[in-house]
């Protein structure tokens, strides 16, 4: 096996650890430093420590209770920073802050990028449509409609054609 080879086998490995970290089948604290840092557009403030992203994890795994997280390509890594692509599915079962369960379906793709320590995640960035999300969860409305440009009219932006 060439070194290359080992590379890959390692960041391969790590990214399905990440993966299994979000469903729940494996540990944070198996996959990234004690200092990780960790932000997306559901955490309203950097998350700071393998527990702070295991109870981030945790809640979501509590909002969508049948979610299913797959990698939907190899991980990239060049230079000490490695990109995880992801497809999440799932039905929002559960409550989030004020919102309640909408039991409809959610199916989205995102991915993560991280900076690696030795091997283990240090910094991770998810990023995700947030609107796509709350659009398929009803919570906003459609891209392009008349319930769009009376939101974007409401925030500001003005009508668009």
């Amino acid at each position: 096996m060439s070194g290359t080879d080992l590379e890959r086998g390692i960041l391969d490995s790590l990214a399905e650890r990440w993966a299994g970290a979000w469903m729940g089948t494996a540990d944070f604290a198996d996959c990234c430093t004690g200092d990780v840092s960790y932000e997306d557009p559901l955490s309203r403030v950097p998350l700071s420590g393998a527990a702070a992203v295991q109870e981030h994890a945790a809640t979501m795994r509590t909002v969508f209770p049948d979610a299913v997280v797959q990698r939907t390509a190899d991980a990239l890594e060049r230079g000490g920073l490695a990109c995880f692509p992801w497809h999440l599915e799932g039905t929002h079962l559960g409550e989030y802050g004020p919102l309640p369960p909408t039991e409809k379906k959610l199916s989205l793709h995102g991915l993560h990028y991280v900076e690696l320590s030795d091997g283990l995640v240090r910094r991770a960035r998810g990023f995700f449509d947030l609107y796509e999300g709350a659009t398929q969860l009803g919570l906003l409305p459609q891209r392009g409609g008349l319930g769009e440009a009376a939101l974007l009219l409401l925030r500001g932006f003005g009508l668009r054609r």
